[in-house]
């Protein structure tokens, strides 16, 4: 069932939420603690609302799957970018495009869930349309990268190659050892 109002923790002041976020990561900090010392700030500042501890529990819950779910995202991003890191520029973006399919398929569950409200909703679609922006763009940018290394890498076999077949030829080798030095040097920067 969708949420129609902002809970207390979200009403809280930018720099008194920030706050409380330092304190739920503190690990000398206990949840009791944290609503005291949040409760005082705002007494201290003329605020009228308090927070709760049911509701600095819910989001300090809420704060941990967040974090955890983020962990793992990372973790499993690290698997793949260290296995794709070898491999062709292409299977870089499928694993990107993987990922946003994931993240829409989601999305989906929870509207039918009603986890989301028509509030939260359309925040959600953007956060999705500016990662698949950014997908595209990096794509698109890690596929240059490759195509100015393997340039790179052309040119200076062929530097190489020249200033072997210099070496070769005063070192008194026939043309065709030196010819088969240079294919070797040129072939190598090809793959």
């Amino acid at each position: 069932m969708p949420r129609n109002r902002p809970s207390s923790i979200e009403q809280l002041p930018a720099d008194i939420l920030q706050k409380l976020q330092a304190l739920l990561r503190d690990p000398r900090v206990n949840q009791l603690d944290a609503t005291r010392r949040i409760n005082g700030i705002l007494a201290e500042q003329g605020h009228d609302e308090r927070v709760s501890k049911s509701s600095v529990n819910r989001y300090a819950v809420r704060m941990n799957e967040v974090g955890e779910r983020m962990r793992q995202s990372r973790q499993v991003s690290e698997m793949w970018i260290a296995k794709l890191g070898t491999e062709p520029e292409g299977k870089m973006g499928r694993l990107l495009n993987e990922m946003l399919r994931t993240l829409a398929f989601e999305l989906t569950e929870k509207v039918m869930a009603s986890e989301l409200s028509e509030e939260t909703l359309p925040g959600v679609i953007e956060q999705i349309k500016n990662l698949s922006l950014t997908s595209m763009r990096l794509e698109k940018s890690l596929s240059e990268s490759i195509k100015t290394e393997k340039e790179i890498r052309k040119a200076f076999a062929e530097e190489v190659a020249a200033e072997t077949e210099v070496v070769a030829k005063n070192a008194g080798l026939s043309a065709e050892a030196v010819q088969t030095i240079k294919n070797k040097i040129l072939g190598i920067a090809e793959k």
